[in-house]
């Protein structure tokens, strides 16, 4: 049974954009499993899922591919535990880490490859993310957020 429904997990995330664990387990209890957060959450860390980018500017599940991607992760996990704030202003980012954090943090950033990030640059506990534009620094410091979950 854990195998057929982490099988059906794997397909689900390849066909769709699946953002969220409750958006996941609606969709296994729809092919009739009977899933509690807690087993979907088991699943994924037995199942070492990354969110990645999706094309509509969110995240979504994915399995990680290869070698850069586990450490992409884990750069990303070392953002989450580090940030303390995100705030902007024109078209630059002033993200907030835990002392000694930022040159991590930054690269973690850097690894997003996101094309609306012009590059950063850290400090011990600060990092300034540059945009290209004006126009969507709010919508990369809302991704950022979304993405470290402090929202």
């Amino acid at each position: 049974m854990k195998t057929d429904r982490q099988n059906e997990i794997i397909r689900l995330i390849t066909e769709k954009e699946i953002e969220t664990q409750e958006d996941l387990a609606s969709e296994l209890r729809s092919f009739g499993y009977k899933v509690t957060q807690a087993t979907v959450s088991r699943d994924i860390r037995e199942l070492r899922l990354i969110k990645v980018a999706a094309k509509g500017g969110g995240f979504k599940y994915a399995r990680p591919d290869r070698i850069g991607t586990a450490v992409s992760e884990r750069l990303t996990r070392i953002l989450t535990d580090s940030l303390v704030s995100v705030e902007s202003s024109g078209n630059i980012i002033v993200v907030k880490t835990l002392s000694g954090s930022a040159n991590v943090a930054a690269e973690a950033i850097d690894t997003l490859a996101w094309p609306e990030i012009l590059g950063t640059i850290a400090g011990d506990n600060t990092i300034f993310v540059i945009t290209r534009h004006e126009a969507g620094t709010e919508e990369v410091s809302d991704r950022i957020r979304k993405l470290t979950e402090l929202i």
